[in-house]
């Protein structure tokens, strides 16, 4: 799952998605976008394949394509606006869909929220890292994307946190989150794992 503002990496080696970018390639710089939807059943690849996905995902900007020799390529997005995914088309190697843009509200007045939910979520970081939340944005709707993709959650809470309808809705969520955790947190011995958080991806 990917949320607004995000920059993300790919390498991109499935005959598919090497497809997609050389049909991006062949659009003006400004319209290379797609969609990064997450899947609800099924997987990325395999036999039976994705079954279903979520019906909100992020529309991501190719900033840089880095082709290599034998057909590969290295690409940097950063992820834009949400959308809601409407009617599939399966007529390529890579899905489409028709898609519909999302509104970005506020839900009303939240900088308060956004300044509880930052002092929450530096509680929450500092039982992982060393960080000190100095570097935090200001704009509460960055903020509250910032930290859906950041905290160490379910695929489906994290997926409900991209489609609220308002910044409120989505700090207020946060909110009950980042103080639950972060009491169950201090009340357990230990932290299993905790290095997990710190490990790159796979780029699988």
């Amino acid at each position: 799952m990917l949320v607004p503002g995000l920059v993300l990496p790919l390498h991109i080696f499935e005959p598919r998605y090497r497809q997609l970018v050389a049909d991006l390639q062949a659009l003006p710089e400004a319209d290379r976008e797609f969609v990064v939807v997450a899947i609800r059943d099924g997987r990325e690849v395999g036999a039976d394949g994705a079954r279903a996905l979520f019906d909100v995902g992020t529309v991501t900007s190719v900033r840089e394509i880095s082709p290599l020799d034998d057909g590969r390529f290295d690409i940097v997005t950063v992820g834009t606006r949400r959308v809601r995914i409407g009617e599939l088309d399966t007529s390529l190697p890579y899905l489409q869909a028709t898609v519909t843009d999302l509104p970005e509200e506020s839900g009303g007045d939240t900088e308060p929220l956004a300044a509880a939910v930052a002092e929450q979520f530096v509680k929450y970081r500092s039982m992982f890292t060393d960080d000190d939340g100095s570097s935090l944005p200001d704009d509460p709707r960055v903020l509250s994307y910032l930290v859906a993709a950041a905290v160490v959650i379910d695929l489906p809470q994290r997926q409900d946190l991209l489609a609220a309808f308002t910044d409120a809705d989505r700090l207020r969520a946060e909110l009950a989150f980042l103080r639950r955790e972060t009491s169950l947190i201090a009340a357990l011995p230990s932290l299993p794992a905790v290095d997990l958080v710190r490990d790159e991806p796979s780029p699988n």
